[in-house]
C-alpha cells in the first residue's frame, strides 16, 4: 500500500468510493450518487489548502483521506474538518489509519490548530479510530440527519494540534 497525495485522475475511483456509502449506509448523508466533476471540483476548490490523500494498493485507489472549511469564518480558518473513506472489499486492514497517519501529520505540519470529525451513530468503528488518533468528544447532536428510514445523531470528535495561547502562523 502507499499513500500519496490525490491527483485529478483519481476522481472516478475516490466517487465510487463514496457513492458505495451514499447508496448503501447512513455514514454519508446524501441521498443521490455524487458525480466525479463534483468532489473533482471541491478537491480543486480547496486543494490548496486543504489536502486530500489516497491509498493505493494493488493497483488502484482503494481510500481515501480529505480535509477541508470547517466553517467559513476568518476566524475559524485554522479548525479543519475531515472524512475518510475506505472501500468495502479492504476494510480492516490498515488502510484506514495509514490514511489518517498521513492526513492528521500533515494538518499538524501547515499550522492547523484541530481538526473535527463527525461521524454519524451508531458506528463503533470509526469512533474506535478516532479514539486510536486521540480525538476527543465534543457532543452530539440528536436527529441531526434523516437518512434510511430513521433520524440519525452525529457525534462530533475534535484532535487538537496545539493547545498554547500562540497566535496562528502568518
Amino acid at each position: 500500500m502507499a499513500i500519496r497525495f490525490a491527483r485529478d485522475d483519481d476522481f472516478d475511483a475516490i466517487t465510487a468510493i463514496t457513492n458505495h456509502y451514499v447508496t448503501t449506509s447512513a455514514i454519508h448523508f446524501a441521498y443521490d450518487p455524487l458525480a466525479v466533476a463534483d468532489l473533482r471540483e471541491m478537491w480543486q476548490r480547496h486543494g490548496e489548502r486543504y489536502p486530500w490523500f489516497v491509498a493505493h494498493a494493488g493497483g488502484r485507489v482503494v481510500g481515501y483521506a480529505k480535509a477541508g472549511t470547517w466553517r467559513d469564518r476568518a476566524a475559524y480558518a485554522w479548525t479543519t474538518e475531515i472524512g475518510l473513506y475506505v472501500d468495502d472489499d479492504v476494510r480492516g486492514q490498515g488502510h484506514g489509519r495509514a490514511l489518517y497517519t498521513t492526513l492528521l501529520d500533515e494538518l499538524a505540519r501547515r499550522g492547523f490548530r484541530s481538526a473535527i470529525a463527525g461521524i454519524t451513530l451508531p458506528n463503533a468503528p470509526s469512533l474506535a479510530l478516532h479514539r486510536a488518533f486521540g480525538f476527543e468528544s465534543v457532543g452530539t447532536v440528536r436527529d441531526a440527519g434523516y437518512k434510511l428510514g430513521q433520524w440519525r445523531d452525529v457525534e462530533f470528535w475534535q484532535k487538537r494540534f496545539a493547545t498554547d495561547a500562540s497566535a496562528p502562523p502568518a
